[in-house]
C-alpha cells in the first residue's frame, strides 16, 4: 500500500471517528450536563452563590468525550486528593507533561487524535485546519478563540522584540515559516509550501510546543496593548528589565507556576512558588467529560510535595505517595514491595519505551580538538563497548531482568533486527585493547593510555546526578575499562549546568537514556538518529545548526553522520511505507555500526506505585516521556478514588 494511500484511509478513518465524538458529545453536552449532570461537589457552593456558572455553561458546546469502556475504564465519582512527590520545585511543570491536554494527542494506539481541537483537516502534509470547540473557555471562564493564536502568531512569534531568532524549528520547513489564517473565531490555519511532517507530532509532545496564549490575560504586559504608566509600574513590581522579559515571564504555560496563567489543563496550580507542597485544584471549564456527560478530572485537587530526590524512594515505601514513578528506580523495587501490604499500595512494574536504560555519549562536537579526533575514531568507540561487562551489570545491578545490547529499537518494533542491538556490545577487552593500540593509543608504564597529546587519556563522564543506579552502574563501566587503560572519572552535575557544558562543548562524555522512543514505526520519523537537535548529546552543535538553519551551531563535517542527515531528508522525501522502511533500516544499521551513543542495558522495568484506592490506572502501561508523557497518554483526569 502507497504511503499516501494509507495516509488517506487513516485520515478517513479518524474523520469517521471526530464525526462519531462530534455527534455523541453535542448529545451529551445537551442532553446530559444541559439537562443538569452531576455538579462536581466542590463548586457546588460557588455554582449556587453566583460565582461560577452551572457546569452547562462551563463546558464547551461539543465537549471531549472520553471513552471509557473502550479504554477498559469504569465511571468514576468525584473527590478525593491525589498525593505525589517531585525532586524540584520546578517540577510543577510535570502536572501539564500527565494532565496531556493537547491540541492533538497520542491515544493508546498510538494514533494522534483531536483533543483540545475539536477537529482538524491535513492537505499534503502541509496545510492544516483546526476548529476549536465552541464555547470552550480558559480557567478562569475566558473564551478559547482563535484570537489566542491570532495573539502568539501575530504578537509573540513573529514580533521582533519577543522572538529575535525568528521562528522557532517545528514552524520552519527549509527555513521558511507557515502561513497564519484567523478564519473565523473557532478556525485557524497554518499553511507551508512543503509538507510539515513534524508538525501534529510535536504539538502532542509530552513538553509541547504551544500556538496559542491567552491573550486576555498577556495583553496587559505586551506594549501594543498596555498602557504605558501601567506596563512600567508592573515591570518594576516584577523586578523585571522590560516589557519582553516581563512578558516571558508571564507567559510560561509549561512552566506552570503562576496561579495567575490561565490553562486548559485538567488541574490549575494554586500555590505561588517558593514553596514544598503545591497545591493544584480541578479546571471548572476543563473541555472532557466521560460517557455519562459527567466533567473530567474526578479527581478534585493533586499535592504535589517536593523533597529531596534521594527521599522519594522512602516516603513512596511510607505510603507518603497516592501514584508515584518519578524519583523511582528498578533499585527501588525491593524496598517498595516491603511496604505495600501496610501502606496500602501497589508495586507495578512497567516497560519503557527508550533504547537504553542507560546510555554513554561521546561528544563528538567537544571543544577539545584532540579529543575531538579521537572521539571521531569509530574504532575508538567501538572499542569502549566491547569493553563493557554488560552482564554482570545486568546480574548485579538488574538482577538479571534487563537485557543487554546497544541503544537502538526494542523488539516490539517493526523495524527491530536483532543484529543491531549485539553490535559491538559482546564483551571482548582482548579485541577492545588491540583496537586502542591500532588507533595509537599508547600504553605507559603504568598501563594506562595516553593521548597523541601526550595527556592521559581519562575520560571525565558528567551525569545529571539524578540516580543512584548511573553511578553504580558508571562504576562497574569503570572496573571494566581499567582493563583497557581508560580511566573513568565520574562527575555529577546540575542538570542545567550538565546540559550547558555538553551545548559549550566542555563535555566530554555525558551518560543519559537512549533513544527516546525505540518502539517506532516506519511513518514515525527517525530524527533521534540524525544530527538534528541541539539535546541531541553526542553531537549538539550539529544538532543546534539543523535546529537553527545555519545561524549557529556547526555544520555537519562527520561522513557517517552526514550519511544519516541526507537519509534523514530522504526519509522526510519518500512517500510511500516501503521506502521509508528501508531509509529506517540503513540509519539503524549506520547509527548501531557507528556506535554514536553506547548503550549499556534495556528493557528495564519502571517501578510504579499506585494507592489501592485509586482506580482505572493500568495494571500495565508503558512509562515514556516521548511519545506517551509518562502518565499523560493514560488519561489521569480519569483516575478515580474508591
Amino acid at each position: 500500500m502507497s504511503m499516501t494511500r494509507l495516509l488517506k484511509e487513516v485520515r478517513l478513518l479518524q474523520f469517521c471517528g471526530r464525526a462519531l465524538l462530534a455527534v455523541l458529545s453535542l448529545w451529551m453536552s445537551a442532553g446530559l450536563a444541559g439537562a443538569g449532570a452531576e455538579e462536581p461537589p466542590i463548586f457546588a457552593e460557588r455554582v449556587a452563590a453566583g460565582e461560577l456558572p452551572p457546569l452547562a455553561e462551563r463546558l464547551p458546546q461539543t465537549p471531549s468525550v472520553v471513552p471509557l469502556a473502550a479504554l477498559g475504564k469504569t465511571s468514576g465519582r468525584y473527590g478525593g486528593e491525589l498525593r505525589t512527590l517531585m525532586g524540584r520545585e520546578q517540577d510543577t511543570r510535570m502536572l501539564v507533561v500527565y494532565g496531556y491536554a493537547r491540541l492533538v494527542g497520542y491515544g493508546p494506539d498510538w494514533i494522534l487524535t483531536p483533543d483540545i481541537l475539536e477537529s482538524l483537516e491535513v492537505e499534503e502534509d502541509r496545510r492544516f485546519t483546526f476548529h476549536l470547540r465552541p464555547g470552550h473557555q480558559w480557567s478562569d471562564g475566558h473564551p478559547f478563540t482563535a484570537e489566542d493564536f491570532r495573539y502568539h502568531w501575530e504578537d509573540v512569534l513573529t514580533n521582533a522584540e519577543m522572538s529575535p531568532g525568528g521562528l522557532p524549528a517545528f514552524l520552519r520547513v527549509d527555513g521558511a515559516g507557515p502561513r497564519f489564517e484567523a478564519v473565523d473565531e473557532t478556525t485557524v490555519r497554518y499553511t507551508w509550501d512543503k509538507p510539515n511532517l513534524y508538525f501534529l507530532p510535536v504539538l502532542a509532545g509530552a513538553r509541547p510546543e504551544y500556538l496559542y496564549q491567552p491573550a486576555h490575560y498577556l495583553k496587559q504586559f505586551h506594549a501594543r496593548y498596555a498602557e504605558p504608566d501601567a506596563l512600567n509600574r508592573r515591570i518594576a513590581e516584577a523586578g523585571q528589565r522590560n516589557w519582553v522579559a516581563l512578558h516571558f515571564r508571564k507567559a510560561q504555560q509549561y512552566k506552570n507556576d503562576d496561579p495567575d496563567l490561565p490553562t486548559l489543563q485538567p488541574w490549575r496550580i494554586v500555590t505561588r512558588p517558593p514553596s514544598n507542597r503545591f497545591l493544584f485544584e480541578r479546571n471548572p471549564y476543563y473541555h472532557r467529560i466521560d460517557e455519562e456527560g459527567r466533567q473530567l478530572p474526578y479527581i478534585d485537587t493533586v499535592t504535589v510535595a517536593v523533597v529531596s530526590a534521594k527521599l522519594i524512594p522512602a516516603k513512596a515505601a511510607a505510603g507518603e505517595t497516592d501514584l508515584q514513578a518519578r524519583g523511582l528506580g528498578f533499585e527501588n523495587y525491593t524496598i517498595l514491595k516491603q511496604g505495600e501490604e501496610r501502606h496500602n499500595y501497589t508495586v507495578a512494574l512497567w516497560p519503557t519505551a527508550a533504547g537504553s536504560e542507560m546510555a554513554l555519549y561521546p561528544n563528538l562536537t567537544v571543544a577539545d580538538p584532540v579529543w575531538r579526533e579521537v572521539l571521531r575514531n569509530p574504532d575508538f568507540r567501538r572499542a569502549l563497548s566491547l569493553a563493557i561487562d554488560r552482564h554482570e551489570i545486568n546480574q548485579t545491578i538488574y538482577y538479571g531482568l534487563a537485557d543487554v545490547g546497544g541503544n537502538t529499537v526494542l523488539p516490539d518494533s517493526p523495524l527491530f533486527d536483532p543484529d543491531f542491538p549485539a553490535r559491538w556490545t559482546t564483551y571482548d577487552p582482548a579485541r577492545a585493547n588491540t583496537m586502542l593500540d591500532a588507533i595509537g593509543l599508547t600504553r605507559q608504564g603504568d598501563g594506562l593510555r595516553q593521548l597523541p597529546d601526550g595527556r592521559p587519556a581519562d575520560i571525565v563522564v558528567e551525569t545529571a546526578g539524578e540516580s543512584a543506579t548511573e553511578i553504580d552502574v558508571l562504576q562497574l563501566v569503570r572496573d571494566s575499562w581499567a582493563q583497557i587503560g581508560i580511566r573513568l572519572h565520574i562527575k555529577p552535575l546540575q542538570r542545567e549546568v550538565f546540559r550547558n557544558r555538553i551545548f559549550a562543548g566542555a563535555t566530554v562524555m555525558s551518560v543519559w537514556k537512549g533513544l527516546e522512543n525505540a518502539l517506532p514505526t516506519p511513518i514515525m520519523a527517525p530524527h533521534e538518529l540524525a544530527p538534528t537537535n541541539q539535546m541531541q548529546l553526542q553531537w549538539p552543535q550539529w544538532g543546534q545548526y539543523a535546529e537553527t538553519s545555519g545561524q549557529a551551531g556547526e555544520a555537519i563535517d562527520l561522513e557517517p553522520a552526514k550519511a544519516l542527515d541526507d537519509l534523514h531528508q530522504a526519509w522526510e522525501a519518500a512517500t510511500d511505507v516501503e521506502a521509508k522502511t528501508a531509509i529506517w533500516q540503513e540509519m539503524l544499521d549506520i547509527y548501531s555500526d557507528q556506535v554514536f551513543s553506547i548503550g549499556i542495558v534495556r528493557a528495564v522495568p519502571q517501578p510504579v506505585v499506585i494507592s489501592k484506592r485509586l482506580q482505572n490506572v493500568p495494571k500495565t502501561g508503558v512509562y515514556n516521556w516521548e511519545p506517551g508523557a509518562h502518565f499523560g497518554i493514560h488519561r489521569p483526569d480519569t483516575f478515580w478514588f474508591q
